[in-house]
């Protein structure tokens, strides 16, 4: 386990990985779906808390379930990709917490404090979402991840009289170089971190 990856890895993971805004024709099967997210639950949460939902819409009828909530910028790159994912995370995560994290009473932490429940949740949550984008590289999927959609208008129509939060969009499939834009620059060390 501390052997470092080798570079064609990183390359896939990161280097060389980009964010799809064109999408092949190429449906995902439901095992490979079941195989993304077997790998993004392994990763850590606080407490093993866990408060990711997803949602996989994998048919023409779900899309158009999401359609109007979707901006411009964003129609034609989702309703085309294979599969679109949203994202959640569950206000109620702590229910879980008897059989995630035996070792103590953790639903108790959450139970008294709405704000530290959604903070927990939110944060967390982003966590395994990040998870899923590496995880759906790393099996060979290529990723579009984006916010530009009407939040309010996706909870209203999947998570209605649910304790679910939406958060943001990815897109899976693999990718139509074509559409990519040129690669946008980064920070530099300097400018983004501190060493104490």
């Amino acid at each position: 386990m501390s052997h470092p990856l080798p570079d064609s890895a990183l390359d896939q993971l990161f280097l060389q990985a980009r964010t799809q805004n064109g999408w092949n024709p190429v449906p995902i099967e439901e095992a490979g779906l079941r195989r993304l997210y077997d790998l993004t639950k392994m990763g850590p949460t606080s407490a093993n808390c866990s408060p990711a939902r997803f949602v996989f819409l994998t048919s023409h009828e779900a899309k158009e379930r999401l359609r109007p909530a979707l901006s411009s910028g964003n129609l034609e790159k989702t309703m085309s990709a294979p599969v679109t994912i949203i994202t959640a995370y569950d206000m109620l995560f702590f229910e879980k917490l008897t059989s995630l994290f035996p070792h103590g009473n953790a639903k108790a932490w959450f139970t008294g404090s709405e704000s530290l429940a959604r903070e927990t949740a939110f944060r967390n949550a982003t966590l395994q979402a990040a998870y899923l984008i590496l995880a759906a590289r790393a099996i060979g999927f290529d990723v579009g991840p984006m916010s530009g959609f009407d939040q309010s208008q996706v909870d209203a129509e999947f998570f209605e009289g649910t304790t679910w939060k939406s958060n943001f969009l990815i897109n899976i499939g693999h990718g139509d170089p074509s559409k990519l834009f040129d690669r946008l620059p980064r920070l530099a060390f300097e400018e983004a971190c501190v060493i104490l």
